[in-house]
């Protein structure tokens, strides 16, 4: 086991290459512990140069109900009037601080993700 920090592209080449190699390993074998330390070198390189931002809340509502099998109509009960969810839905009308927390709860969308501005 000869892990070293991923410090450029070339060097994240290699340790992709090298987990595709142990992938199958089994835990508690050498290679096993070089596949876990390696996928944690791996996943700090690619959270400090790809990262991944937050989803706009919309996206994040509409992803959310596809999950759950919800259609708009569902919303009524968390944002108001029917009227009130299309108008957020197609983004004429923002959130507002009772919108999201029931939405944060009802949902499970962290609130974070429901206050950004769109």
């Amino acid at each position: 086991m000869n892990i070293k920090p991923i410090r450029n592209e070339a060097d994240y080449q290699k340790a992709l290459e090298r987990l595709e190699v142990i992938f199958d390993a089994k835990r508690g074998t050498r290679e096993g512990d070089e596949l876990e330390i390696l996928a944690i070198v791996v996943d700090n390189y690619e959270n400090e140069n790809f990262p991944i931002g937050m989803p706009d809340p919309i996206s994040a509502i509409k992803f959310r109900m596809e999950q759950m099998g919800m259609k708009q109509k569902d919303l009524v009960e968390m944002v108001g009037f029917k009227s009130r969810v299309s108008e957020i839905m197609n983004n004429k009308r923002k959130l507002t601080l009772d919108m999201i927390r029931k939405l944060s709860a009802d949902l499970k969308i962290p609130t974070e993700v429901l206050i950004q501005e769109y």
